[in-house]
Formats: structure tokens, C-alpha cells, sequence
């Protein structure tokens, strides 16, 4: 549990609320307490009495403690099943808030996207108060391209399936082991569905404890070795279950993890040899069938070292084996330099964030909190930064296995000023540049923005570069070869920002810098200690443009960090 969780909690009772038409005093109370919790600098575990913190009342300060308590709001169940569940999704379509929605709901008995196009199409939704003729064709275009499912998902929506399913099959016994496999393991922006190599004994008891286990919508097929789902979420995800025997684990593993063209190439080269590849195994010259222990076991059968998913597409990667050993790992990343604490809007303190930060092995780190100008986030002000600093200095002076600098990362402004003066950012340790704001400017001011950043002599990063989110948004358009220009002329860092919603820059974006030699560095932008994780997905994303190493900042030692942050100080 953390205040991030009680945050979203407490606003989606608010949601709540006023989809049933709720006071407005209800609806804000639990809007306020929401808003006062993220503008607190303590993270949970400081603050000893929360009902004491102004804005928290008795009636909101009830389901905080009932969230500690049990991890879980009874009155976010209640409210969750007494309103239509089709409600929540038409809160994708833009223009339509809670109030809006609260009317149709109310007024036109509206509960789903069925109900709402019905709606449209019969000129009700023009009649009522406060939408109109173009407000309902609007809500009709909209709703034609939410109501269609899409052909592949993106990653960010993936991972918390993937995690899901992981929970589930690593407690069912007769599990012997198990991976996810296809597109998603090769770390791909977007997939069909999501597959997983499961090995058993006992198939029927697998089968029958993954459909008991999981929400799903649809069944499609549930045999003795392959089992297929659609699972009941926001958006509905197909999912292949494939039940294999240990022997044939590796084999069917390889195989499903694809890509098409990495297995073509294989099935050459088996062939080649005299040999037949399968999922079951590879049929020798003689006709018997030879099983792997693993992966790499498969690989060696065919003198070739373990070929990391990441880089199985083409099929090309077998002529670039001698720069397998080059790939970046996770072993090799030793620091994170865009985490967010509760000085702004992340869910943990300082002291916490820099806890988990030395369980993953990490020799230093940056604390980037929010600037000012992003009030939405509660960005920091000069004199919060200079109260910041006091608490890390102490967290630095307690703790000698790693360093934590202090940084910012600062708005770069719709006006291209930026958000903080040079004396300011002459104080701090590291400073990122991030455009949060007005995306859709001319290209010529995002430039000008951008520039206005990369020729500062204290800005060190340009963090998510095109402020895209996979799958959803195509950012501010700006032109990258440009800023791989500037980036190299001036020095600077460009960042993969590591959160499955960015994956920014792009692969084929880091193909770029890494030719003009653009130092990168791999980030989570962790907004709680539980992002971390997605420095495992950095990794391999940068793994598919084979980044070179050294360009690579979270692998520098805190000698060469130092020396060169300190270049214009």
C-alpha cells in the first residue's frame, strides 16, 4: 500500500459518486482529501496520524483506514457494483466527464456504448442541457472507434496482464515451469495477444485451475495442450496457453517466442545439418527427436550462443553473433537518473525511493521531482528544492553504498523560457529538460523549445523526446535528426525513458543517435519504488537496436557520472 494507491482510490469514489449524481460537498470531499495526500511531502509510512492532515474528513479519513487495514475499499466495491460497469469506459471518449456522463446516465438511462450510440442516433443527447447537436456527432465519431477493438495492444497494457498471469501460474502446483512468450518476450511496442509456454504433468488440472483463476470473457478452446481465453478487462485480451511437456519446454519455448523470420532462418540451418526443428524438439539425421534442458542448450546444439529474444526478428542477428556478448544486460545498469518521491507526485519518500534503489544493486541515482510550473504534479519551487536537499544530504550521509544527486526535471515552457533561471539550475547536481505542455504547437516552436533547453550549459537531458505514449499518442511532433544533431554538437543526453507507456525515444530513433554517438541513458521515470521494474524493459527495448554499451550512462561508473556532469560547473 502506498499513497499513490489511496490517491487513485479515493478519486475513483469521487468518479463514483457522481455517476450517481452525488452531492457535489460528497463528490469534492473525496476530491479534496485525494489533493491533499499528493500535495503532503511524506510518503505513508511518515505520516502518523492521516486523518490529521487538512482536508482528509471523517467520512474520507474512514475508507484510508479501511485501505490499510485491508488492503481494499468496501465502499469503492459497493459503488463498483451498483454503477453500470459499460459506464466507465465511455470516460475514454474526450468531453465526456463525470457530470456529462452522470446526465446521460440519469437522463437517458445511458450504461454502455451501445446504449450511448442509441442515444445519439434517436437526437436525444443534442436535447439535453449543455451538449447540442455538434457535441452528440462528436461523441458518435468517437464512440465508432471506441466501440471497435483493436488488432494489437500496446506494451504498457500488456505487462500488467503478463504480471497477472505470472501470480497465477507460479502458484498452481502441478506447474513445472512457465514463460511468457511471442512478441511481448521480444519486447515488441504492441502485440496481437499474449502467449505463454507452460510445462506440466498434469494439463487438465492446469487447465482447470487457469479458467477458475482468471476473469475471462471467453473461452475459445481449453484442451489437453492448448488453452485460449479472452479476458474480461477495459480492453479484452486474447491470451494461448500452450501445456508442453518439461522435455519439450525449450524447444516450444523458442519456437513461440518466433520471430517468423529468426525461426525461418533456424529451420535453415537445422536443415543444413540434416535436421528437422519443431516445437517438440529437433528430429536428428537418424529420425530420433533430441530435447533441450533450456534455451541455450538449443542454441549450442547448433554452435551458436544464447540469442537473446530481443534481437530475434529478422533473422539477421545469426550474422551478427560476435556482438551478442555487447548487448547491454541488466546486470550492467548501476544507476536511474529520472525518479519522482512525494516532494512532487510520486508515492514514496526520498529515503524510501533510495532504499529500494540499493536492493537493485544501484551505485547512484537522481532524484528528478517535478518543477513548478507543473502544478498538476506538485512541482517544486526553488525553496522546496533547497528543503529537498536537506533531506537528501542526510539520506547520503547515512547511507555509503550509494550516492543520490540532487536534480529537477524542469519544464521546458510553451514560451521556450525555461522553468527555473541558470543560478537555480547552477545548484543542482543533474538537470532534465521535458516538455509537458501545449503539443500541439508548429513544429518551428517545439524546435525552439527544445533548443532553447539543449544549448543551456546546465541542462544535462532531454528526457522522453517526443512525448509520445505507445499506441495512444504521437507526441509533439518534433524533428528528431535535428535534435540528434544538437544533442551530439552540444553534449548532451537523450533518454529512453524505460516506462512502457513511452519506449522514447523509439527504436528506430535510437538507431539514429547511436550512429551520431549521443550518449543514452536508460530510465524508468519511477513514480513509486514498484516502477523500478521497468528498467528490465529499457534494457531490452535498447537490446533491439543493439545499443552500443558505452553509450549507455546507467552503465558509467559514479567516477566517470561525476566528472562528466561537473564539465560546466
Amino acid at each position: 500500500m502506498n499513497k499513490k494507491v489511496i490517491i487513485r482510490t479515493l478519486e475513483k469514489i469521487a468518479l463514483y459518486l457522481e455517476l450517481q449524481g452525488e452531492n457535489s460537498f460528497k463528490v469534492s470531499a473525496f476530491r479534496k482529501a485525494a489533493a491533499a495526500l499528493e500535495t503532503d511531502e511524506r510518503s505513508l509510512s511518515e505520516i502518523e496520524d492521516i486523518t490529521a492532515i487538512k482536508g482528509i474528513g471523517k467520512g474520507t479519513a474512514a475508507v484510508i483506514e479501511d485501505l490499510l487495514q485491508n488492503g481494499q475499499s468496501a465502499v469503492l466495491q459497493e459503488l463498483e457494483q451498483a454503477v453500470p460497469k459499460g459506464l466507465i469506459p465511455l470516460m475514454k471518449v474526450p468531453g465526456l466527464g463525470g457530470k456529462k456522463l452522470a446526465k446521460l446516465y440519469q437522463e437517458l438511462g445511458v450504461t454502455d456504448v451501445d446504449s450511448l450510440l442509441q442515444a445519439c442516433e434517436a437526437g436525444q443527447v443534442q436535447a439535453l442541457a449543455g451538449f447540442g447537436a455538434k457535441t452528440e456527432e462528436k461523441i458518435k465519431k468517437e464512440l465508432m472507434n471506441l466501440g471497435s477493438r483493436a488488432e494489437r495492444l500496446p506494451i504498457w497494457q500488456l505487462e500488467s496482464v503478463v504480471l497477472e498471469i505470472n501470480e497465477v501460474l507460479a502458484k498452481i502446483v502441478e506447474v513445472e515451469r512457465f514463460s511468457v512468450a511471442g512478441s511481448f518476450r521480444r519486447t515488441n511496442e504492441t502485440s496481437k495477444d499474449v502467449d505463454f509456454i507452460v510445462a506440466t504433468t498434469a494439463p487438465e488440472a492446469v487447465r482447470e485451475a487457469i479458467l477458475s483463476q482468471l476473469v475471462i470473457l471467453e473461452i475459445v478452446a481449453a484442451g489437453d495442450t492448448k488453452v485460449s481465453v479472452v479476458l474480461d478487462r477495459d480492453e479484452p485480451v486474447s491470451v494461448d496457453f500452450r501445456l508442453v511437456t518439461l522435455s519439450e519446454y525449450a524447444t516450444a519455448l523458442h519456437h513461440f517466442t518466433g520471430s517468423k523470420d529468426h525461426n525461418v532462418r533456424m529451420r535453415q540451418l537445422a536443415k543444413a545439418q540434416g535436421k528437422k526443428i519443431s516445437e517438440y524438439g529437433v528430429e536428428q539425421p537418424d529420425g530420433t527427436m533430441m530435447t533441450f534442458a533450456s534455451e541455450q542448450d538449443f542454441f549450442a546444439h547448433f554452435d551458436l550462443p544464447f540469442i537473446p529474444p530481443t534481437v530475434r526478428e529478422s533473422g539477421k542477428e545469426l550474422e551478427r553473433l560476435e556482438e551478442l556478448q555487447q548487448l547491454v544486460q541488466l546486470d550492467d545498469i548501476i544507476s536511474d537518473l529520472h525518479l519522482h518521491t512525494t516532494w512532487s507526485d510520486g508515492a514514496h519518500s526520498v529515503a524510501e525511493m533510495g532504499h529500494a534503489l540499493i536492493e537493485k544493486g544501484y551505485q547512484y541515482a537522481v532524484i528528478t521531482d517535478h518543477s513548478q510550473y507543473l502544478k498538476v504534479a506538485n512541482g517544486l519551487t526553488p525553496e522546496r528544492l533547497a528543503k529537498q536537499k536537506v533531506e537528501i544530504e542526510q539520506f547520503n550521509a547515512q547511507q555509503l553504498s550509494i550516492r543520490l544527486f540532487r536534480g529537477t526535471e524542469m519544464d521546458i515552457l510553451p514560451d521556450a523560457t525555461l522553468d527555473f533561471s541558470d543560478e537555480m539550475l547552477h545548484e543542482l547536481d543533474f538537470v532534465i529538460a521535458s516538455i509537458h505542455s501545449s503539443f500541439t504547437q508548429s513544429q518551428e516552436k517545439i524546435m525552439e523549445r527544445l533548443y532553447t533547453a539543449i544549448t543551456n550549459p546546465y541542462v544535462h537531458m532531454i528526457a522522453h523526446p517526443t512525448g509520445r505514449i505507445v499506441g495512444q499518442r504521437g507526441g509533439y511532433n518534433p524533428d528528431i535528426p535535428q535534435l540528434i544533431e544538437w544533442a551530439a554538437e552540444h553534449g548532451k543526453i537523450l533518454e529512453l525513458n524505460a516506462n512502457p507507456y513511452r519506449l522514447d525515444l523509439c527504436t528506430e530513433h535510437l538507431q539514429l543517435a547511436m550512429e551520431k554517438n549521443v550518449p543514452i541513458a536508460i530510465n524508468t521515470d519511477a513514480h513509486a519504488v514498484e516502477h523500478l521494474r521497468f528498467m528490465d524493459i529499457g534494457v531490452q527495448y535498447a537490446q533491439k537496436v543493439w545499443l552500443k554499451k558505452e553509450l549507455i550512462v546507467n552503465t558509467w561508473t559514479l567516477a566517470q557520472f561525476e566528472a562528466w556532469i561537473r564539465r560546466n560547473k
